[in-house]
Protein backbone atom coordinates (compact mmCIF):
# COMPACT_ATOMS: atom_id res chain seq x y z
CA UNK A 1 0.00 0.00 0.00
CA UNK A 2 2.86 2.19 0.09
CA UNK A 3 2.06 3.25 -3.50
CA UNK A 4 -1.06 4.15 -2.47
CA UNK A 5 0.06 6.92 0.82
CA UNK A 6 2.57 8.46 -2.10
CA UNK A 7 0.13 9.08 -4.80
CA UNK A 8 -2.10 10.74 -1.92
CA UNK A 9 0.82 13.01 -0.79
CA UNK A 10 1.37 14.11 -4.80
CA UNK A 11 -2.37 15.08 -4.86
CA UNK A 12 -2.23 16.87 -1.41
CA UNK A 13 1.33 18.52 -2.51
CA UNK A 14 -0.16 19.59 -5.82
CA UNK A 15 -3.11 21.18 -4.40
CA UNK A 16 -1.45 22.84 -2.03
CA UNK A 17 1.01 24.17 -4.48
CA UNK A 18 -1.92 25.79 -6.41
CA UNK A 19 -3.04 27.27 -2.87
CA UNK A 20 0.61 28.45 -2.43
CA UNK A 21 0.86 30.12 -5.98
CA UNK A 22 -2.66 31.59 -6.18
CA UNK A 23 -2.51 33.48 -2.25
CA UNK A 24 1.13 34.39 -2.61
CA UNK A 25 1.53 35.13 -5.82
CA UNK A 26 -1.70 35.99 -7.22
CA UNK A 27 -0.57 39.77 -7.63
CA UNK A 28 1.97 38.33 -10.38
CA UNK A 29 1.60 37.47 -13.86
CA UNK A 30 0.18 33.72 -14.56
CA UNK A 31 3.66 33.71 -16.04
CA UNK A 32 5.62 34.74 -13.46
CA UNK A 33 3.32 32.37 -10.96
CA UNK A 34 4.06 29.26 -12.79
CA UNK A 35 8.45 30.02 -13.14
CA UNK A 36 8.14 30.50 -9.28
CA UNK A 37 7.42 27.38 -8.36
CA UNK A 38 9.40 25.92 -10.99
CA UNK A 39 13.20 27.71 -10.66
CA UNK A 40 12.77 27.20 -6.94
CA UNK A 41 12.36 23.59 -7.12
CA UNK A 42 14.91 23.26 -10.07
CA UNK A 43 17.93 22.73 -7.36
CA UNK A 44 16.05 20.09 -6.13
CA UNK A 45 15.25 18.34 -8.99
CA UNK A 46 19.02 18.80 -9.98
CA UNK A 47 20.05 16.84 -7.11
CA UNK A 48 17.69 14.34 -7.48
CA UNK A 49 19.32 13.84 -10.94
CA UNK A 50 22.12 12.92 -9.31
CA UNK A 51 20.29 10.01 -6.98
CA UNK A 52 18.21 8.76 -9.97
CA UNK A 53 19.70 5.69 -12.20
CA UNK A 54 20.28 6.76 -15.93
CA UNK A 55 19.03 4.61 -18.36
CA UNK A 56 19.49 4.43 -21.55
CA UNK A 57 17.90 6.54 -23.80
CA UNK A 58 16.92 5.98 -27.20
CA UNK A 59 15.70 8.22 -29.93
CA UNK A 60 11.92 7.35 -29.33
CA UNK A 61 12.46 8.80 -25.27
CA UNK A 62 14.07 12.25 -27.29
CA UNK A 63 11.18 12.25 -29.87
CA UNK A 64 8.58 12.01 -27.04
CA UNK A 65 10.74 14.83 -25.14
CA UNK A 66 10.12 16.62 -28.42
CA UNK A 67 6.99 16.54 -29.23
CA UNK A 68 5.43 16.69 -25.72
CA UNK A 69 7.29 19.62 -24.39
CA UNK A 70 5.75 22.50 -26.35
CA UNK A 71 2.47 21.41 -25.20
CA UNK A 72 3.43 20.97 -22.18
CA UNK A 73 4.67 24.41 -21.93
CA UNK A 74 1.29 25.92 -23.05
CA UNK A 75 -1.03 23.32 -20.52
CA UNK A 76 1.22 25.07 -17.91
CA UNK A 77 0.78 28.56 -18.73
CA UNK A 78 -3.09 27.45 -19.27
CA UNK A 79 -3.11 26.21 -15.49
CA UNK A 80 -1.58 28.85 -14.17
CA UNK A 81 -3.56 31.46 -15.83
CA UNK A 82 -6.91 29.64 -14.42
CA UNK A 83 -6.09 29.18 -11.34
CA UNK A 84 -4.75 32.97 -10.79
CA UNK A 85 -8.31 34.26 -12.88
CA UNK A 86 -11.05 32.14 -11.58
CA UNK A 87 -11.84 30.35 -8.14
CA UNK A 88 -10.13 26.81 -7.21
CA UNK A 89 -13.18 25.22 -7.09
CA UNK A 90 -14.18 26.06 -10.72
CA UNK A 91 -11.03 25.15 -12.24
CA UNK A 92 -9.62 22.24 -10.64
CA UNK A 93 -11.98 19.75 -11.13
CA UNK A 94 -12.02 19.99 -14.74
CA UNK A 95 -8.76 18.39 -14.84
CA UNK A 96 -10.93 15.26 -14.41
CA UNK A 97 -11.93 15.31 -17.74
CA UNK A 98 -7.80 14.67 -18.87
CA UNK A 99 -8.42 10.37 -18.49
CA UNK A 100 -12.13 10.85 -20.21
CA UNK A 101 -10.56 12.24 -23.09
CA UNK A 102 -7.88 9.42 -23.39
CA UNK A 103 -10.72 7.40 -23.77
CA UNK A 104 -12.27 9.64 -26.05
CA UNK A 105 -9.18 10.18 -28.24
CA UNK A 106 -7.78 6.90 -28.30
CA UNK A 107 -11.80 5.76 -29.78
CA UNK A 108 -12.21 8.48 -32.44
CA UNK A 109 -8.18 8.64 -33.50
CA UNK A 110 -6.71 4.83 -32.46
CA UNK A 111 -10.25 3.13 -32.74
CA UNK A 112 -10.10 1.51 -29.67
CA UNK A 113 -13.08 -0.21 -27.96
CA UNK A 114 -14.92 2.24 -25.46
CA UNK A 115 -15.86 0.04 -22.85
CA UNK A 116 -18.99 0.33 -20.45
CA UNK A 117 -16.29 1.89 -17.58
CA UNK A 118 -15.23 4.20 -19.71
CA UNK A 119 -18.67 5.12 -21.09
CA UNK A 120 -19.87 5.24 -17.12
CA UNK A 121 -16.67 6.98 -16.06
CA UNK A 122 -17.08 9.90 -19.17
CA UNK A 123 -20.83 10.19 -17.80
CA UNK A 124 -20.05 11.07 -14.44
CA UNK A 125 -17.64 13.43 -15.28
CA UNK A 126 -19.96 15.15 -17.45
CA UNK A 127 -22.52 15.25 -14.67
CA UNK A 128 -19.99 16.22 -12.11
CA UNK A 129 -18.90 18.94 -14.34
CA UNK A 130 -22.72 20.34 -14.45
CA UNK A 131 -22.85 19.87 -11.14
CA UNK A 132 -20.06 22.57 -10.08
CA UNK A 133 -22.85 25.25 -11.20
CA UNK A 134 -26.25 23.43 -9.83
CA UNK A 135 -27.49 26.50 -8.62
CA UNK A 136 -27.84 28.19 -12.67
CA UNK A 137 -30.03 25.36 -13.31
CA UNK A 138 -33.10 27.31 -11.40
CA UNK A 139 -32.83 29.68 -14.30
CA UNK A 140 -32.29 26.86 -16.74
CA UNK A 141 -31.32 23.51 -17.41
CA UNK A 142 -28.19 24.03 -19.55
CA UNK A 143 -27.40 27.45 -17.84
CA UNK A 144 -24.92 25.46 -15.61
CA UNK A 145 -22.89 24.05 -18.63
CA UNK A 146 -23.35 28.14 -20.24
CA UNK A 147 -21.80 28.99 -16.72
CA UNK A 148 -18.56 26.75 -17.46
CA UNK A 149 -17.93 28.73 -21.03
CA UNK A 150 -18.19 32.28 -19.14
CA UNK A 151 -16.06 30.74 -16.29
CA UNK A 152 -12.67 31.57 -18.24
CA UNK A 153 -10.53 29.99 -15.54
CA UNK A 154 -12.87 26.69 -16.44
CA UNK A 155 -12.26 26.75 -19.94
CA UNK A 156 -8.94 27.29 -19.50
CA UNK A 157 -8.62 23.85 -17.63
CA UNK A 158 -10.48 22.45 -19.84
CA UNK A 159 -7.92 23.03 -22.48
CA UNK A 160 -5.41 21.76 -20.31
CA UNK A 161 -7.36 18.85 -19.52
CA UNK A 162 -6.96 18.11 -23.33
CA UNK A 163 -3.80 19.22 -23.82
CA UNK A 164 -2.52 16.23 -20.57
CA UNK A 165 -4.27 14.17 -22.22
CA UNK A 166 -2.24 14.03 -25.18
CA UNK A 167 0.86 14.79 -23.18
CA UNK A 168 0.04 11.75 -20.91
CA UNK A 169 0.47 9.54 -24.08
CA UNK A 170 3.27 10.70 -25.06
CA UNK A 171 4.59 10.77 -21.78
CA UNK A 172 3.52 7.04 -21.16
CA UNK A 173 5.75 6.15 -24.23
CA UNK A 174 9.12 8.21 -22.88
CA UNK A 175 8.92 6.07 -19.81
CA UNK A 176 8.22 2.74 -21.25
CA UNK A 177 11.98 3.95 -23.09
CA UNK A 178 13.13 5.22 -19.94
CA UNK A 179 12.38 4.86 -16.24
CA UNK A 180 9.52 6.94 -14.29
CA UNK A 181 11.82 8.06 -12.00
CA UNK A 182 14.45 9.53 -14.34
CA UNK A 183 11.55 10.86 -16.49
CA UNK A 184 10.06 13.04 -13.87
CA UNK A 185 12.70 14.66 -12.80
CA UNK A 186 14.27 15.66 -16.48
CA UNK A 187 10.69 16.49 -17.69
CA UNK A 188 10.18 19.17 -14.72
CA UNK A 189 13.73 20.30 -15.54
CA UNK A 190 13.33 20.56 -19.31
CA UNK A 191 9.91 22.40 -18.39
CA UNK A 192 11.58 24.58 -16.09
CA UNK A 193 14.59 25.26 -18.32
CA UNK A 194 11.85 26.03 -21.81
CA UNK A 195 9.54 28.32 -19.19
CA UNK A 196 13.03 30.18 -18.28
CA UNK A 197 13.65 31.01 -21.87
CA UNK A 198 10.59 32.46 -22.35
CA UNK A 199 11.10 34.90 -20.26
CA UNK A 200 11.88 37.78 -22.81
CA UNK A 201 8.96 37.29 -24.88
CA UNK A 202 6.56 37.66 -21.42
CA UNK A 203 4.85 40.82 -21.50
CA UNK A 204 4.85 42.26 -17.66
CA UNK A 205 7.43 39.77 -16.72
CA UNK A 206 10.11 41.14 -14.15
CA UNK A 207 13.19 39.57 -12.51
CA UNK A 208 12.30 41.20 -9.23
CA UNK A 209 9.00 39.97 -9.07
CA UNK A 210 10.33 36.39 -8.93
CA UNK A 211 12.29 37.19 -5.74
CA UNK A 212 9.90 39.18 -3.79
CA UNK A 213 8.69 36.60 -1.61
CA UNK A 214 12.06 34.44 -1.81
CA UNK A 215 10.63 32.13 1.65
CA UNK A 216 7.55 31.45 -0.05
CA UNK A 217 9.42 30.25 -3.18
CA UNK A 218 11.14 28.13 -1.50
CA UNK A 219 8.39 26.52 -0.16
CA UNK A 220 6.54 26.46 -3.70
CA UNK A 221 9.86 24.69 -4.67
CA UNK A 222 9.69 22.22 -2.26
CA UNK A 223 6.90 21.23 -2.50
CA UNK A 224 6.92 21.21 -6.69
CA UNK A 225 10.10 18.70 -6.08
CA UNK A 226 7.90 16.31 -3.30
CA UNK A 227 4.91 16.13 -5.37
CA UNK A 228 7.27 14.78 -8.75
CA UNK A 229 9.39 12.58 -6.42
CA UNK A 230 5.63 10.92 -4.59
CA UNK A 231 4.46 10.79 -8.26
CA UNK A 232 7.70 9.02 -9.70
CA UNK A 233 8.30 6.69 -7.02
CA UNK A 234 4.01 5.81 -6.81
CA UNK A 235 3.75 4.96 -10.43
CA UNK A 236 6.82 2.55 -10.11
CA UNK A 237 5.54 0.64 -7.63
CA UNK A 238 1.75 0.43 -9.50
CA UNK A 239 -0.35 0.29 -12.41
CA UNK A 240 -0.28 3.80 -14.02
CA UNK A 241 -3.99 3.74 -13.96
CA UNK A 242 -4.42 2.86 -10.08
CA UNK A 243 -1.88 5.80 -9.58
CA UNK A 244 -3.23 8.71 -10.92
CA UNK A 245 -6.94 7.79 -9.67
CA UNK A 246 -5.96 8.12 -6.52
CA UNK A 247 -3.55 11.29 -7.54
CA UNK A 248 -6.73 12.84 -8.78
CA UNK A 249 -8.10 13.11 -5.39
CA UNK A 250 -5.98 16.57 -6.22
CA UNK A 251 -9.39 17.92 -7.07
CA UNK A 252 -10.73 17.21 -3.99
CA UNK A 253 -8.69 18.77 -1.72
CA UNK A 254 -8.05 21.44 -4.20
CA UNK A 255 -12.16 22.59 -3.76
CA UNK A 256 -11.61 21.93 0.08
CA UNK A 257 -8.55 23.86 0.15
CA UNK A 258 -10.17 27.00 -1.71
CA UNK A 259 -13.27 27.09 0.87
CA UNK A 260 -11.03 27.17 3.72
CA UNK A 261 -8.28 29.69 2.18
CA UNK A 262 -10.25 31.75 -0.21
CA UNK A 263 -13.71 31.52 0.94
CA UNK A 264 -15.34 30.66 -2.09
CA UNK A 265 -18.72 30.15 -2.44
CA UNK A 266 -21.26 27.31 -3.17
CA UNK A 267 -19.01 25.40 -1.86
CA UNK A 268 -21.50 22.20 -1.33
CA UNK A 269 -22.17 21.97 -4.99
CA UNK A 270 -18.66 22.31 -6.07
CA UNK A 271 -18.46 19.48 -3.48
CA UNK A 272 -20.96 17.33 -4.46
CA UNK A 273 -19.94 18.14 -8.52
CA UNK A 274 -16.19 17.09 -7.69
CA UNK A 275 -17.39 13.73 -5.70
CA UNK A 276 -19.25 12.70 -8.71
CA UNK A 277 -16.26 13.48 -11.30
CA UNK A 278 -14.22 11.77 -8.98
CA UNK A 279 -16.51 8.76 -9.23
CA UNK A 280 -16.18 9.09 -12.71
CA UNK A 281 -11.97 8.97 -12.61
CA UNK A 282 -12.08 6.03 -10.22
CA UNK A 283 -14.44 3.80 -12.56
CA UNK A 284 -11.82 4.65 -15.76
CA UNK A 285 -8.94 4.01 -13.63
CA UNK A 286 -10.08 0.71 -12.02
CA UNK A 287 -11.99 -1.08 -14.73
CA UNK A 288 -11.31 -4.45 -13.04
Amino acid sequence: MLWFFLALAAALTQAGNDVISKRFFGDLTAYEMGLIRLLFAMPLLLVGLVYVPWPELDRTFWLCMALGMPLEVIAFLCYMRAIKVSPLSLTLPFLAFTPALVILTGFIILDEELNMYGAMGIMLIVTGSYTLNLSYAKRDFFAPFLAIYKEQGSRLMLMTAFLYSLTSAIGKLAISHSSPQFFGVIYFLFLGLIIIALFPLMPGARIDNLFKRPLIGLIAGFVLATMIFCHTCAISLVQAAYMISVKRTSLLFGVIFGWLVFKEENIKERLLGVSIMMAGVVIIGFPG
